[in-house]
């Protein structure tokens, strides 16, 4: 038999994992309720960007999850909406379900070095077609996108507070795009910047924020876009700083 505790933390759990991989509030709310409901109980489920709250009832028994933190993983998001749905068609017993979760939640989903980094290249190489570019801006632009996304990503584990691996990031491109202009290696310093800064932009943060805001859960939406413009702000001033120690170091 399923107890209202077993219930409430397991539900805290799937809001927690499914808040941190990238998951708009209306998701996190309508899945707990959803996993409530198959389980046999009334929960009532409020999501924000910092907490979420899970009530029973019956009982008026709260469950408070404190969400610390981002690691954006559409694959931990696409399978546990995937035990969700066989949770409520009755395919799944509640203890596979737990059972799912915490392998779902421990499992770190990452993929190969070698790959991120390609695919960082790959990024940063495409608006560059929009632009009509050189092969040379071509190539410099696929090799600073690179050193751009390995600086952010040192940062982001290395260097305390939050806005300081794009704002690091940003600095490297704007170095290294300047530098290569002024040692005449680099035909578009701007075109070279712009494209390079792709793997840093925060994408999903700026989609979900649209969403929230459109499903008119307002409070979440509107601090998702103030997170997104305050990295895009720390991108842009790193940018505009290493674009300017370039300068300095070439005169």
């Amino acid at each position: 038999m399923i107890t209202e505790k077993e219930l409430l933390t397991l539900c805290g759990q799937v809001g927690r994992v499914l808040l941190t991989s990238g998951a708009e509030t209306s998701r996190v709310e309508t899945t707990v309720e959803y996993i409530g409901k198959a389980a046999g109980f009334t929960v009532t489920c409020h999501a924000t960007m910092t907490a979420i709250l899970i009530s029973e009832d019956l009982n008026n028994r709260v469950h408070i999850v404190k969400i610390r933190g981002n690691q954006f993983n559409l694959q931990k998001l696409d399978e546990i909406n995937h035990l969700s749905r066989q949770f409520t068609e009755g395919r799944l017993s509640f203890t596979e379900l737990q059972g799912e979760v915490n392998r779902i939640d421990q499992k770190v989903i990452d993929f190969k070095w070698s790959e991120k980094i390609l695919s960082a290249g790959l990024v940063s190489v495409a608006p560059m077609m929009l632009f009509k570019a050189s092969w040379s801006d071509l190539a410099w632009a696929f090799l600073v996108g690179i050193c751009g996304y390995l600086i952010a990503q040192w940062a982001f584990y290395k260097v305390q507070g939050a806005y300081a691996a794009p704002a690091l990031g940003g600095l490297t491109v704007g170095f290294l795009a300047g530098l290569l202009f002024a040692l005449h290696l680099g035909q578009n310093a701007d075109h070279i910047a712009v494209s390079a800064l792709m793997p840093l932009v925060p994408g999903v943060a700026m989609t979900n924020s649209f969403r929230e805001i459109i499903g008119r859960d307002t409070i979440s939406g509107l601090v998702r876009a103030v997170d997104a413009v305050v990295t895009a702000g720390a991108i842009g001033g790193g940018v505009i700083i290493g674009h300017f120690l370039a300068q300095l170091l070439t005169l």
